[in-house]
């Protein structure tokens, strides 16, 4: 029997309307603080490979230090949303922006005073990355607790993602200059200070504080983490977009990271003009995030879904052999879909799972979306050597049509709606 829903009317498109969201003081607070912090987070990653590479160290080197980041991350994340669950998402993000500010300002202080092996950068970029793994569930719950006007939500999350976008683009274009100027140190000490903001802005917050029913030390970590399971399982449109996403990280994107410079330098002229495929991508997110505000769509997870298929056009593009205006327009494309999509799947979680299960849920579709995006990058290269990057790239961007098409067929994302009670 189909379920009755209201409708929902059109929100005012006046900028100061889609804007409303920054009057809310702990929103507002809390961008201020986030945005600081992710710009500082984007420039680090240069800082650190030029800090290996200037210290004598090379690609094995260098290989080390970025498994260590991205290593903890995987096996941190469920245990981060249990914590998140247990103690209040501000209380984690607040411990992981000192924390991880603490650990750059050390790091930049080893270089500075050059005296910083790698088996130093490994421990300290490892300890970065449980400041991470922790940050990211409690992210994803502590949103709603912002905005008290709960149809400002989607707003909040559009922001969110312009300083995201914002900052893949600018960040390291603005680390590429210090470190040149002043070297990886300086970089370091920057982010270190972002962190500080980040945390202040968290500290200043009047937020009530939320733990899961029954959580606490006395309560084991694998009964919650199995009780996490159970909710994430039961509802359908979560676990089918996060196998979606998933599965496109590790046949569509992985391949296109790796795949999409190789080609750029083989023919389309170097770096250059792969430099000009992510700009635009970075250009089209910023784009898409200003295209949603005040913008809700009443079946959002279609809408989402539907804009996940510009991922399929950049690949196609290489894949085809077009030439550069193309692969431009295709990431373009791919960029504002990016933007929707991302904005609408944190929208819906956010609202259609209970507070007390946010950081787990959140923790639990964070790992199933880029788990399989490190083997992706790792047979990417040994999978094209053998039947060619075109062909590679071409394939994924059939699957994301195929899957696209077959997601939309399932009446869990395709028919959901915002005023639809939860299944689970």
């Amino acid at each position: 029997m189909a379920v009755e829903t209201e409708r929902i009317p059109a929100r005012p498109r006046r900028l100061g309307d889609r804007l409303a969201v920054l009057r809310e003081r702990d929103f507002r607070l809390f961008f201020v603080g986030y945005a600081t912090s992710l710009l500082g987070s984007s420039m680090a990653p240069v800082a650190v490979a030029f800090a290996v590479l200037d210290g004598g160290g090379g690609g094995t080197a260098l290989g080390w230090v970025m498994a260590a980041r991205i290593l903890p991350v995987v096996l941190m994340l469920l245990a981060g949303g249990v914590i998140a669950d247990r103690l209040g998402g501000r209380r984690v993000m607040l411990g992981s922006e000192a924390s991880r500010g603490l650990v750059q300002a050390v790091f930049a202080a080893l270089l500075a005073a050059g005296h910083a092996p790698v088996w130093a950068m490994v421990v300290l970029v490892a300890v970065w990355g449980v400041g991470e793994a922790l940050f990211m569930p409690a992210f994803g719950a502590i949103v709603p607790d912002l905005v008290r006007r709960k149809e400002l939500l989607g707003d909040a999350n559009t922001l969110l993602g312009l300083a995201r976008s914002v900052s893949t683009v600018a960040g390291p274009a603005l680390a590429g200059v210090v470190t040149a100027a002043r070297g990886p140190a300086a970089v370091l000490l920057v982010d270190a200070l972002t962190y500080g903001v980040g945390a202040l802005a968290l500290a200043r917050l009047r937020l009530p504080e939320r733990k899961a029913p029954g959580a606490g030390p006395g309560t084991s970590m694998v009964r919650e983490l199995r009780e996490g399971w159970a909710e994430f399982t039961a509802r359908p449109w979560f676990w089918i977009t996060t196998a979606q996403m998933g599965l496109f990280n590790l046949l569509v994107w992985a391949p296109f990271l790796v795949l999409g410079p190789l080609t750029s330098q083989r023919e389309l002229g170097g770096a250059r003009a792969w430099g000009l495929v992510m700009g635009v991508y970075g250009a089209g997110a910023v784009l898409g995030g200003l295209l949603m505000l005040g913008r809700r769509p009443g079946r959002p997870l279609a809408v989402a879904t539907l804009a996940a298929l510009g991922w399929a056009l950049p690949s196609a593009a290489f894949g085809a052999g077009l030439a550069l205006p193309w692969v431009a327009a295709g990431a373009l494309v791919a960029g504002v879909g990016s933007a929707v999509c991302g904005t609408l799947f944190s929208t819906t979680t956010q609202e259609w799972v209970p507070q007390e299960l946010l950081g787990r849920m959140t923790a639990y579709g964070s790992l199933g979306a880029f788990a399989l995006g490190p083997l992706g990058l790792a047979v990417a290269g040994p999978v094209a050597d053998r039947l060619g990057a075109d062909r590679v790239l071409s394939a994924g961007a059939l699957w994301q049509v195929a899957a696209t098409a077959v997601v939309l067929a399932l009446p869990a994302v395709r028919d959901r709606t915002w005023n639809e009670p939860d299944e689970a």
